[in-house]
């Protein structure tokens, strides 16, 4: 055999082995694609099925209940659940989002003494189970006469946020200090630069921050059920938890409900997967 067949036979036999991994890659991703879709599908045809067909445990409904939909919203206090749910959901994002930028800003371009010592342990409260502080924190709620309302699902997310910090912080250390200091020689401010110059560039890590709030506020249940004591103030999570555990429970209207409540994420997801990705890539170049 000479040197160019061995050659191109050793080109095909690489080739084919790519064009084999990538087509176990790609049967992997199906099957598991597959496999967490199953909970959302069964979901889909609960919330369309009649009660009967609920219990029988049929896999497809014999006729579409649509009204199953409309039942939640009426039977459910959805739409105030809904509104509390937006309210702390927004203030949430709104806190981190600003909070987050303005300590990683100042852990990354700001000179000043003792952010070598800060920021070590800002990291490694991290590392400190939410279970460890639960009951602390409510006492200290507690004594503020806050239970019951709103302030310790919101306030402490306008304090920034560890993982938060840390995930700005990789992105402002990206951008070059030569670019700060021509607008600070320009007459720039620290204040000016920060919201001018470093919030423009860092917009894919802002919405990487502003979605994790998102997904994180949005299907919290912890939080509200240890803070919220009124049905007014409820959110979606607490509010379907409670219609679960009422002595007759209709699951087609609950699925729908549920079904509800996982639109604003599929939504989110599709519009800001870009965001998303391009934050979570550009983060992690640079230590």
């Amino acid at each position: 055999m000479t040197t160019d067949s061995r050659g191109v036979s050793r080109f095909h036999s690489i080739s084919f082995r790519r064009r084999m991994s990538r087509l176990i890659a790609l049967v992997l991703l199906i099957v598991f694609s597959i496999v967490f879709a199953i909970p959302f599908l069964w979901m889909i045809l609960t919330s369309l099925k009649s009660l009967e067909e609920v219990y029988q445990r049929t896999v497809l409904p014999q006729s579409l209940h649509f009204e199953n939909y409309l039942l939640a919203l009426t039977q459910i206090p959805f739409l105030r659940y809904t509104w509390n749910t937006i309210v702390i959901t927004v203030l949430c994002v709104l806190g981190t989002v600003v909070s987050s930028s303005m300590v990683a800003y100042s852990m990354s371009k700001v000179k000043w003494r003792g952010k070598k010592y800060l920021f070590p342990i800002i990291v490694g409260t991290m590392m400190i189970p939410y279970q460890v502080t639960l009951i602390p924190l409510y006492m200290i709620w507690n004594k503020l006469g806050l239970i019951g309302t709103i302030a310790p699902l919101v306030v402490p997310a306008f304090f920034g946020g560890p993982y938060y910090i840390f995930l700005l912080r990789q992105f402002f250390k990206t951008i070059p200090d030569s670019l700060l200091e021509a607008a600070t020689i320009d007459g720039a401010g620290e204040l000016r630069v920060f919201l001018q110059i470093m919030i423009p560039l860092c917009k894919p890590a802002l919405a990487s921050v502003a979605i994790f709030t998102f997904l994180g506020t949005w299907s919290d249940f912890m939080g509200p059920m240890l803070y919220l004591n009124s049905q007014d103030s409820y959110t979606l999570s607490i509010g379907l938890q409670a219609f679960l555990q009422q002595h007759y429970v209709q699951w087609g209207i609950l699925m729908a409900a549920s079904a509800i409540f996982t639109i604003p994420i599929i939504i989110l997801f599709f519009f800001a997967q870009k965001y998303f990705i391009e934050g979570i890539t550009v983060t992690g170049m640079k230590a």
